[in-house]
């Protein structure tokens, strides 16, 4: 007899066994996710969205403009692990992080992360933003593929960013912790 594939069910009446981020890490050792796309969000292993060509020309435009402006000052990690809070793990599209060695821990501060959405635009606003809002993240970037803008997020507060600002075409995005270096918008938005 063959097993049957069931769609997702919530559960609703147990509790949830949450993994770690050392947890979590170790099983990714171990090889218990290879060929998965997935990060650990509040504890939950969760499959990423997939991406599409605008999504990855938009990321490699922002990593290189950052990897040029910031070179000595910082370091780039692109679609890399941060060690976000104890039980998250995410895996965000750019992200800036203080100068350092990373051999045997991920990095747990962030001056900025950027996030390029387009499927994955609710889940960036939402859970993605109140995670980062309550992690060691200066500011928040989110590249809307899907309105063609970018929203900035600062003054994190508990989670909650207290400030959000949209940015659109024609337009250009001082970072917080380098003033000198920006980003036009148009730069990295598919052409219209």
């Amino acid at each position: 007899m063959e097993a049957m594939s069931v769609e997702p069910v919530p559960i609703r009446n147990q509790p949830l066994r949450r993994l770690t981020r050392l947890e979590y890490d170790k099983l990714v050792a171990q090889g218990a996710f290879v060929d998965e796309r997935v990060e650990l969000m509040f504890g939950l292993v969760v499959a990423m969205s997939p991406i599409d060509p605008s999504h990855v020309e938009s990321t490699a435009r922002i990593h290189e403009r950052m990897v040029l402006a910031l070179r000595g000052r910082a370091k780039i990690r692109c679609q890399a692990p941060i060690a976000a809070t104890d039980d998250s793990e995410p895996e965000p599209d750019v992200y800036v992080t203080p100068l350092g060695d990373y051999w045997h821990e991920h990095a747990s501060r962030a001056h900025l992360i950027v996030e390029v959405s387009n499927s994955s635009l609710a889940y960036d606003r939402s859970e993605k933003a109140l995670l980062y809002g309550i992690s060691l993240v200066d500011e928040y970037w989110i590249v809307d593929l899907v309105h063609g803008l970018v929203e900035v997020r600062r003054d994190r507060d508990a989670g909650t960013w207290r400030s959000i600002t949209t940015f659109r075409r024609g337009e250009t995005i001082q970072m917080l912790a380098f003033p000198d270096v920006t980003i036009a918008v148009s730069e990295i938005l598919p052409p219209v």
